[in-house]
């Protein structure tokens, strides 16, 4: 496994060295600059060649790319042309909402999903089946944006004062604060260094910072203002996995160790759970494997809606701007997520079906 884990290392540079030179291209071929973005009416000609030259901006696209990568290999992203701020920073501020909001709506659509999928495979061609895949195709049409809408129209305006109620953007109520753990357990960190980082990284992702440091209030709080977003983004994803699993269950329950299973008198749980389950799981994994990419993508339409600030509300108001360092680096990290993800998919395979040989 050690192998196929490093062969696969090696077979993901060129696929991300290759999503940096896109990125960087179309980046910079889209009509429009940095400056013109920015400044507007104000970016005379001569202020916007003073800027793209502090920027680095007026050098041919291959030196930019060149320089760019050395400094990528030297750790750093480089500088935020509209906040002036360094990409990591942001990426530390951001990056944390997006996976916490993405592994719960990855939880939910794997949780119902494979939840309704069984159910329908159990009862094939009956009301609940028919029922099922009737929703799972109407969670499949339905836009990411109009969900998020009537959503936050239905439980935060009609549902008002009721105990259904729950808000509609932002992270937290107005008034409260995550206050980092390790401020709370007085760790002594020294500012600008690894630990330092990681553990402020850590400390952004407001659900789990919370739950450690057991300030409830703000753990639920947070947990609330995550419902409505999870949900949205999650509709997708889940309808998908619905109808793979019932694919795959369908076509195990019709085996003859199943049916050898049910007539011997194991208990009709077991013989699912157990039998059928274990062995449907492969298709089922890569699905929601493959699922990762639609809850980055849809995460840009979700975060601007619930005025969530993360990667992907951050990814379009760079495009917007013409923030060319936040666009490739971001994107470079939702990459390095995804091909990551693929390879934690495959690693799995062999735990699942102890016939599947990585090497």
């Amino acid at each position: 496994m050690l192998k196929y884990t490093l062969r696969r290392f090696v077979a993901a540079i060129p696929v991300l060295f290759g999503v940096l030179v896109v990125i960087f291209i179309l980046a910079r071929v889209v009509p429009g600059d940095p400056c013109t973005a920015m400044l507007g009416e104000k970016a005379t000609p001569e202020i916007c060649e003073r800027f793209l030259h502090e920027k680095g901006l007026d050098k041919p696209i291959y030196i930019q790319f060149m320089v760019y990568v050395g400094d990528i290999f030297s750790g750093d992203f480089g500088t935020s042309i509209r906040f002036n701020r360094p990409i990591v920073d942001i990426l530390i501020e951001r990056l944390p909402l997006s996976i916490e909001l993405g592994f719960i709506a990855l939880v939910i659509a794997s949780t119902l999903g494979i939840t309704a999928g069984i159910i329908s495979a159990i009862r094939h061609n009956s009301y609940v089946d028919v029922s099922t895949m009737v929703l799972a195709n109407v969670g499949v049409s339905m836009p990411v944006f109009w969900l998020g809408l009537m959503l936050a129209y239905i439980f935060a305006l009609v549902l008002k004062g009721t105990p259904f109620q729950l808000p509609p953007s932002g992270r937290l109520s107005p008034g409260m604060k995550c206050i980092p753990f390790y401020e709370v357990y007085d760790w002594n960190l020294v500012p600008d260094t690894f630990a330092y980082g990681v553990s402020e990284f850590v400390s952004n992702m407001f659900i789990f910072n919370s739950f450690i440091t057991g300030d409830w209030i703000v753990f639920l709080d947070a947990i609330q203002h995550m419902i409505l977003p999870a949900v949205a983004l999650s509709t997708i994803p889940m309808a998908i996995i619905a109808r793979m699993t019932r694919s795959s269950m369908l076509q195990v329950l019709s085996l003859d160790y199943v049916r050898t299973a049910k007539a011997k008198g194991l208990r009709e749980i077991r013989v699912i759970v157990l039998h059928a389950l274990q062995n449907a799981l492969l298709p089922i994994v890569t699905i929601i494997g493959l699922q990762l990419g639609t809850l980055f993508s849809g995460a840009i339409l979700t975060e601007t809606i619930f005025g969530l600030s993360g990667v992907g509300k951050s990814l379009f108001e760079a495009i917007t701007a013409r923030d060319f360092p936040i666009i490739q680096g971001f994107t470079l990290v939702v990459a390095v997520g995804y091909v990551a993800s693929n390879l934690i998919v495959d690693l799995s395979y062999a735990f699942f079906d102890p016939r599947i040989s990585l090497e």
